[in-house]
């Protein structure tokens, strides 16, 4: 009988390519990936890898052999949950991946299952929502917290449920003494020569940035500082030396070194989706911390 967890490391080894991807994604070692995938082979009794100078390609059997691998995952992931769900179980480790901002959701969230299902233990890891997708893809968690705008809205994987939560509005942010700090609406247009802030080119706030200026503002902005980091991004709008946009959820209005102020015309808002695989639909316990997901001052559902 062939190892399930062996069969993982080669579904992951087809999707990511290389044996130091898989590793790197699922937190092993090179060598302990290959030992596996040796293992593996020798269970299947046919070849499943060919080394072609110092990377390994799969074999047509290996790929017949990663499908039913994917399947044999899904099948397994639905039994769990559908015998949790039977049972009324409401517990089991739910692991969440979720961009920073998101931590202000998830906090809250904890804390209500705290009280009403305390045997659900919530392990929580705050990275990028493009990474946050792919660990969920890979099985490395159970719920994906990731957002998305209008103009840059994410793929809906197969295989993936996508629920919305509540929106999240955007706020220019300028320096306490700016000019716009009392507006009640500010006007982009009006910041076409100031230094910005954002986040890298490949993130959904470094985008969103660039995409608000050029059509609320008709310029593309000087973004002279980069960072996912809402404090970092509040710390150099504080000292003065630049202007950035910023969702609710980062509280913009909590520091007192800067301003919040609402943008001209409708109001830029963001998605925020909570994201599990179709398979953990029916997990209680998944179902719980979904359930517990609020924006801060709502409570949570019983």
């Amino acid at each position: 009988m062939m190892d399930l967890h062996r069969l993982r490391l080669l579904s992951e080894l087809r999707r990511r390519g290389t044996v130091a991807a898989v590793a790197r994604a699922l937190a092993y070692s090179p060598s302990t990936v290959s030992h596996q995938l040796a293992a593996l082979q020798r269970e299947a009794g046919t070849e499943l890898l060919r080394r072609e100078g110092r990377l390994l390609r799969l074999t047509p059997a290996a790929y017949v052999l990663a499908d039913h691998a994917d399947a044999l995952l899904a099948r397994m992931e639905q039994a769990e949950a559908e015998v949790a769900a039977t049972a009324g179980l409401v517990a089991g480790v739910v692991r969440v991946a979720c961009f920073p901002t998101a931590v202000s959701l998830v906090g809250p969230a904890i804390a209500h299952l705290a009280r009403h299902h305390p045997a659900v233990r919530v392990q929580t890891t705050v990275t990028e929502p493009h990474i946050a997708l792919d660990m969920l893809e890979s099985r490395s968690c159970d719920l994906a917290i990731c957002d998305e705008f209008d103009a840059d809205p994410r793929p809906r994987v197969p295989g993936l449920h996508f629920a919305e939560l509540d929106p999240d509005r955007i706020w220019l942010v300028v320096p306490r003494d700016h000019p716009q700090a009392g507006a009640s609406a500010a006007r982009i247009g009006e910041l076409a020569d100031e230094v910005w802030a954002g986040g890298p080119t490949e993130t959904s706030h470094g985008r969103i940035v660039a995409e608000v200026c050029r059509e609320r503002g008709g310029f593309t902005p000087d973004i002279r500082h980069r960072t996912s980091d809402a404090q970092a991004l509040l710390f150099l709008v504080g000292a003065g030396q630049a202007v950035t946009l910023l969702p609710e959820l980062a509280r913009p209005e909590q520091a007192t070194e800067v301003a919040a102020v609402a943008i001209e015309g409708p109001p830029v808002v963001r998605r925020i989706l909570a994201v599990v695989r179709d398979t953990a639909l029916r997990d209680p316990a998944v179902s719980a911390v979904r359930a517990a997901l609020r924006p801060p001052g709502r409570p949570a559902s019983a």
